[in-house]
């Protein structure tokens, strides 16, 4: 690359013309609203026990369990979607089985006696015996996602904060406002995708949105880096060439990257669909999504749409003057 600070970018370096693809990432972003709303009327939000409340039943069992129809069957009886899971005793080395589903009454005793008795009737040799048996308050999952949002706003902030200062001299704030814009883009396509899988809003899809946060913002600071570096190299340069030089420097770094993330997600997700522990799908399906979606932002939402936020403040001031 060339250091002669007399030439712009467009004089000597070849670089794709991202902030052409305005009404492109426009469509992009509405098609994703587009489809979180249209999971959200079809297939409705459905909380996990942790946010809505209900019961968690575990049972000691010997032998080996159909979890599929273990789960039609309490479903039969208590109306609701169910969640079946086996694991181990870690004081005895034991099998035991999990039933877990949203109810706001709880179950009482006899109800309970009856799921047993159920429970063992079609699964005779199992020996179901039960171990323990809760009810789920919705206060404590209700407070934990209140402070996951209060955390996430106060990241948002101290984000716009650090853009603005460590890129101040090449518009700082509007950089950060565009990449909380960015990120949010990020975080509906996440939830978007697991609406229309019909996964339930839990701890994992807790734990994808704080994850992607941290990834997204990275890759756009790496990016933003890259235009600042450029604007000491080509001060003459427009904000619209800095950006397509920037983000075609960073396109193969951000490419590999996100496949070497995106492709352990996906083998984690195969093994997941492979062993049976479904429950981890929730965590893994988004995140893939969200990944996609992070990549793509940090090369055209948030510095394309911060380019057309300079040239709508440029328009104004040059309006003004007149």
């Amino acid at each position: 690359m060339s250091k002669n600070k007399n030439v712009t970018p467009a004089a000597n370096v070849k670089a794709y013309d991202f902030c052409s693809k305005k009404r492109m990432i426009l469509g992009i972003v509405i098609a994703v609203v587009v489809a979180l709303t249209a999971g959200i009327i079809i297939r409705g939000v459905h909380f996990a026990i942790e946010f809505k409340g209900g019961t968690v039943i575990t049972y000691n069992y010997s032998g080996s369990i159909d979890t599929n129809a273990a789960q039609s069957s309490v479903k039969e009886l208590v109306n609701v979607p169910v969640t079946v899971r086996t694991g181990k005793n870690l004081d005895t080395g034991g099998d035991q089985l999990t039933i877990s589903f949203t109810s706001e009454e709880g179950l009482n005793a006899d109800r309970q006696h009856e799921l047993t008795e159920k429970l063992n009737t079609q699964f005779p040799d199992a020996q179901l015996e039960l171990f323990d048996s809760n009810d789920v308050s919705p206060s404590s999952g209700r407070e934990f996602l209140l402070k996951c949002l209060v955390a996430i706003i106060f990241a948002a902030i101290v984000i716009i904060i650090y853009i603005a200062i460590r890129f101040k001299k090449i518009g700082g704030w509007s950089a950060g406002i565009c990449s909380i814009f960015a990120l949010c883009h990020d975080l509906l396509v996440a939830l978007a995708a697991s609406i229309l899988f019909g996964f339930e809003f839990n701890s994992n899809i807790v734990a994808v949105i704080l994850t992607i946060l941290g990834y997204s913002i990275n890759n756009t600071i790496v990016i933003y880096d890259r235009i600042r570096e450029n604007r000491a190299l080509y001060p003459k340069a427009t904000l619209n060439e800095l950006i397509n030089l920037g983000c075609t420097q960073s396109l193969t770094r951000s490419i590999r990257t996100s496949l070497t993330t995106i492709g352990t997600m996906l083998v984690v997700t195969i093994v997941v669909l492979v062993s049976g522990y479904t429950s981890l799908l929730t965590f893994s399906v988004p995140l893939v999504f969200g990944l996609i979606s992070g990549t793509y932002s940090s090369l055209f939402v948030a510095p394309v749409t911060w380019s057309w936020l300079k040239g709508r403040e440029a328009k104004k001031k040059a309006s003004a003057k007149k």
